[in-house]
């Protein structure tokens, strides 16, 4: 039995939340770029949740903008899908299975356009969401005339002066366009782009006008992992206990955080997902919500992941249930990472909060996260998540933090003696071979065979290229990391990690 309204009604699976009959006949209100599992697995998911409980009452036309365009596993499952939630809140494990009834249709731009637009039409259309990933938000030569345009903001474009053109540029048809491709300023960077679009193509002043004063680009920040399809073993072994065929399934961690920025009532009373979503944050700024993620969750990443690697660990689930290695990153995020980034705008209280939540998705057991995966491009996270850190705790405690310190030294021990083979660099932990894919790779290999372990310090913090500072001119720094890289090479990560357990607990 394949899962659609259809079979719905004979599924009687004990650990599944099903739609009530009226979530499957809601109006269409949402028009969605994009099919990607972040999508299903975040914005769909919580305006599935709003019309459980008769918050938003509206239902989803999803765009597939591919090249690959067709729909066909949608169209057979009346794009219902299985979202499996899996992770850690509080401590306690959280598992559930939910159908996601709030697709309405998948469109192909490719052979629906004409279907896609009549959507403008549509009165009670009021809202467009996005993930067309980072390179969808660029400016590209395009035709709005197209069937389809080639690009996302072309689409947009093509659709919103279809919308005017129907709605005689009223002023309360403009749409609320939240994209949540993961880059700074997202809407402001998308309005900026349809707005050059439309001043090449010649369109009138009054639609301009329109585009900028009816309609609202809120910038958004999107954060749950959604490792999406589950391998075929697994996908099997939950059809089979939920009793129906599903190949749109796909599984999220259970915590989940969307950011809107917007400071206008009309938007948030259209938003009304929101309303009995604690995860749909609607505030005046996002950036709060950025400098979280990036120093607490992709900060502490980075300044673990070669640790990690070094220290054996192949996931992260497999360190966190590592007792030594579970208190240094609680240590490194409470005690260094916390006071860092406190601020007028981040109480010591949220930052302690949020890192909680983190050090909970961080113990997630159904997650698979490799570090050596973390690891890509490993000095350019540490340069652009962690050495703002570092002043930043420099400057707050006028000490050089140990931790973010260890961090370092394990970054360029993770560099030592690398090989180049076949066009790659790789590196080694005992007997265990690991890909190093940094684009600084070759700076690393060259610095350690020209300054051996008594100088190769030095040589990486003062290098202006990596940090855009020469980090060698902090009193104390130099020290604390040749101190760590020396007992990295000497004693070994594992000792290391039991090193802070046993200073931490003397604290």
């Amino acid at each position: 039995m394949i899962l659609s309204k259809s079979t719905i009604k004979n599924i009687t699976a004990a650990d599944l939340k099903l739609p009530s009959p009226g979530e499957l006949d809601l109006p269409e209100k949402v028009l969605q770029f994009g099919t990607g599992v972040l999508l299903r697995g975040l914005p769909d998911h919580l305006i599935a949740l709003a019309n459980s409980r008769s918050e938003f009452n509206g239902r989803i036309v999803v765009v597939k903008s591919t090249a690959n365009g067709r729909t066909d596993a949608f169209e057979e499952q009346d794009a219902l899908y299985t979202l499996c939630v899996r992770g850690v809140e509080d401590g306690k494990k959280i598992a559930y299975n939910q159908v996601i009834p709030a697709i309405s249709r998948v469109l192909s731009a490719a052979s629906h356009w004409d279907a896609i637009l009549e959507c403008a039409a549509n009165p009670e259309m009021e809202i467009i969401i996005s993930n067309t990933t980072e390179v969808g938000i660029s400016m590209v030569k395009d035709n709005m005339h197209a069937s389809p345009p080639e690009s996302f903001p072309g689409k947009l474009l093509a659709f919103l002066y279809h919308r005017y053109k129907i709605f005689n540029g009223a002023a309360d048809k403009g749409m609320v366009v939240i994209p949540t491709e993961l880059i700074p300023g997202n809407a402001d960077k998308l309005l900026a782009i349809v707005l050059e679009q439309a001043h090449t193509h010649g369109l009138e002043a009054a639609f301009i006008d329109w585009l900028e004063t009816a309609n609202h680009f809120c910038n958004s920040l999107v954060d749950r992992i959604v490792p999406g399809a589950f391998n075929r073993e697994q996908r099997l072994a939950i059809e089979a206990s939920l009793g129906y065929e599903d190949e749109l399934m796909i599984m999220s961690e259970s915590y989940a955080l969307w950011a809107i920025q917007t400071d206008s009532d009309l938007v948030k009373s259209k938003l009304s997902f929101a309303n009995s979503n604690p995860e749909v944050v609607l505030t005046d700024d996002i950036e709060k919500f950025g400098e979280l993620k990036i120093r607490l969750l992709n900060g502490s990443h980075s300044f673990a992941c070669g640790l990690a690697v070094l220290a054996g660990f192949a996931t992260v689930k497999d360190a966190m249930e590592n007792g030594s290695f579970n208190n240094y990153i609680s240590s490194l995020m409470l005690d260094e990472i916390v006071p860092a980034i406190e601020s007028s705008s981040i109480s010591s209280s949220t930052a302690a909060a949020f890192a909680a939540k983190v050090l909970d998705r961080y113990r997630n057991p159904f997650i698979e996260h490799k570090w050596i995966s973390i690891c890509m491009n490993y000095s350019s996270k540490m340069a652009l998540r962690n050495i703002p850190l570092l002043f930043s705790y420099l400057d707050k405690k006028a000490a050089v933090p140990s931790l973010m310190s260890l961090g370092m030294a394990a970054h360029i021990a993770f560099m030592r003696n690398l090989e180049y083979r076949d066009g790659k660099f790789y590196g080694k932990t005992g007997e265990v071979e690991y890909e190093v894919n940094d684009s600084n790779a070759g700076w690393y290999q060259q610095a350690w065979v020209e300054n051996g372990a008594d100088k190769i310090v030095q040589a990486v913090l003062r290098n202006e290229e990596l940090w855009q500072a020469d980090l060698t001119r902090i009193a104390g720094l130099e020290r604390e990391v040749n101190y760590w890289l020396s007992e990295l090479q000497n004693k070994g990560s594992q000792a290391c990690l039991a090193a802070v357990t046993s200073k931490t607990t003397a604290d």
